[in-house]
């Protein structure tokens, strides 16, 4: 490749026609997102400069990336960041990448806490991974103050690296441990979750990006995908002040079960089921009685 004379069209033509070979199911995309990295410039730049050579070190960047991608490195990974609610956010291997469907959730929590009018609320977020969902209503709320609880260290500090980026980090908190166990003896406005729900028999099925590249431990939720459900509802309405509700994101086909799961708390007054873009339940939203 390094031999010859590589544009900007000919190099995204062949890298698509490669990552198809490969099976990578998003191959134009994919090529044009990381080309743009390395070039950085937006995609349309690649379309009006087609003929545009690439330089050495260019290409050299460019077939590193290569390499990782057909080996089902996610691109979020190699880039190491990822947008999310037009939001920039670090992400490792340690972490989850912020996925679509989770921005309903983000919405949800930021609709609600609106409504509500508290001042100042407290929002926790368990299982945080990057910190999107809770940094994400951060930055929307503006008066909001966030506790956020990892089981992963090494989670945890990617968390606290995007909270700093985003001068939010001093309206946050950060915590590992077990989901609710180091926020025990406070009370939120809002606990939010979008914790491991895929059942442990089906990781084995998930795309090769997801089963080979992102922690399975931030993935596995039990045999039925419910078990961190299940700790949730049993705990979580405890810590709600009144009129306060938690919301979490859910498998396909979980949604009832997990909304069931937060009805059979006697401190949860109604509950909500929102759909992902794609027309899926994919949030539960519960609130707890007023006082």
């Amino acid at each position: 490749m390094a031999s010859e004379i590589w544009t900007i069209g000919k190099i995204l033509k062949w890298t698509e026609e490669y990552f198809t070979q490969k099976g990578i199911e998003s191959p134009r995309l994919d090529a044009e997102v990381l080309l743009g990295h390395v070039l950085n410039k937006q995609r349309i730049y690649l379309y009006v400069h087609f003929d545009e050579p690439l330089q050495p070190e260019e290409l050299a960047a460019f077939r590193g990336m290569i390499k990782q991608r057909i080996n089902h490195v996610p691109v979020a990974y190699i880039l190491g960041e990822k947008e999310f609610m037009g939001l920039t956010f670090k992400v490792t291997a340690d972490t989850l990448v912020p996925r679509p469907d989770t921005e309903i959730l983000v919405q949800a929590a930021v609709d609600n806490l609106r409504k509500l009018g508290a001042t100042a609320p407290k929002i926790a977020d368990i299982g945080t991974g990057t910190g999107a969902v809770g940094l994400s209503v951060l930055h929307f709320v503006k008066d909001a103050q966030l506790a956020t609880v990892d089981i992963s260290p090494a989670a945890r500090a990617v968390a606290e690296e995007n909270a700093a980026a985003l001068n939010l980090a001093d309206r946050a908190q950060f915590f590992t441990g077990d989901l609710l166990a180091p926020l025990q003896g406070n009370s939120y406005t809002a606990i939010l979750s979008n914790p491991p729900y895929i059942p442990d028999a089906d990781i084995a099925g998930l795309a090769a990006d997801v089963q080979l590249s992102e922690p399975h431990t931030a993935l596995a939720g039990g045999a039925d995908g419910l078990d961190f459900y299940r700790r949730l509802c049993a705990d979580a309405p405890a810590m709600l002040l009144p009129g306060g509700f938690m919301a979490f994101e859910v498998g396909i086909k979980q949604a009832q079960d997990v909304a069931g799961l937060a009805q059979a708390n006697p401190l949860i007054d109604r509950t909500e089921i929102l759909k992902d873009y794609a027309g899926i339940d994919r949030v539960v939203v519960a609130w707890t009685k007023e006082a």
